[in-house]
């Protein structure tokens, strides 16, 4: 059976006293033990912070983004090697946010994927399609080509490693949440296309994931948990999300 697992991603929000706050406010809630497995994704500034927090916690620290690079005259970057160092253990890789405001091609986001492999960081690999391309009945489509461009660059066995999130981009930041089924029927999809192999793999649905649509979503077969945007910055809300996922 598939472990769930809720990952909060923060993208650029926050201070560093805030940030510390959620976090106290996080630990001291899901202290324990728990079935659903639970991470957070801060903004770069604050990861090394984080990882003193979250030490000999049951909350794991992961990264939004990593270089395809190991190291050089790369500004701005941040090698798998540096998250390693600082404690993650997870990264997102080909979020919509990175597809759409930085260019990020399909291929670039394979190259990513295998990177944080080789590093042994799990890699969350984020597919979704645009509201018009919904419309257009092309989710399939868009979807299917977002992750064979993976598969096709590191091998079924290499995308079995990691995880893969869901996330409709009309539904991210917008109030709007696909329906349990709608959902659900994606998910499955990316259960076919991966095989035997996606059988065995979590795959997590993010858009716009609510305490209140959270159990509804979770009762899927093929929903394993969700990535997490504006309510991981809340506590309360996100705990009460983790909490569905159990």
């Amino acid at each position: 059976m598939r472990r769930q697992i809720v990952i909060g991603n923060w993208k650029m929000n926050g201070d560093s006293a805030s940030n510390q706050s959620l976090l106290a406010g996080l630990c001291k809630q899901w202290a324990g033990v728990h079935q659903a497995e639970v991470a957070v994704c801060p903004p770069y500034p604050y990861l090394a912070a984080a990882a003193g927090v979250l030490e000999n916690t049951n909350i794991g620290l992961g990264a939004q983004d990593l270089s395809k690079s190991a190291n050089g005259a790369f500004t701005g970057e941040v090698s798998g090697d540096m998250l390693v160092d600082v404690g993650c253990r997870y990264v997102l890789v080909g979020h919509s946010e990175r597809r759409e405001y930085h260019k990020e091609s399909s291929q670039l986001v394979a190259e990513k994927f295998q990177v944080a492999l080789d590093k042994g960081l799990t890699p969350v690999l984020c597919v979704g399609e645009t509201l018009e391309e919904r419309e257009a009945s092309k989710t399939f489509d868009v979807v299917g080509q977002q992750l064979l461009a993976v598969v096709e660059h590191c091998g079924l066995p290499g995308v079995a490693k990691g995880i893969i999130a869901y996330e409709p981009v009309w539904a991210i930041g917008t109030g709007k949440t696909a329906t349990p089924e709608m959902a659900q029927d994606v998910h499955s999809y990316i259960r076919e296309v991966l095989g035997p192999e996606g059988d065995q793999m979590r795959i997590l649905y993010g858009g716009s994931v609510k305490p209140d649509s959270a159990e509804g979503l979770f009762a899927q077969k093929d929903i394993d948990g969700a990535l997490v945007g504006g309510a991981a910055l809340n506590a309360n809300d996100f705990v009460a999300i983790c909490r569905a996922a159990e």
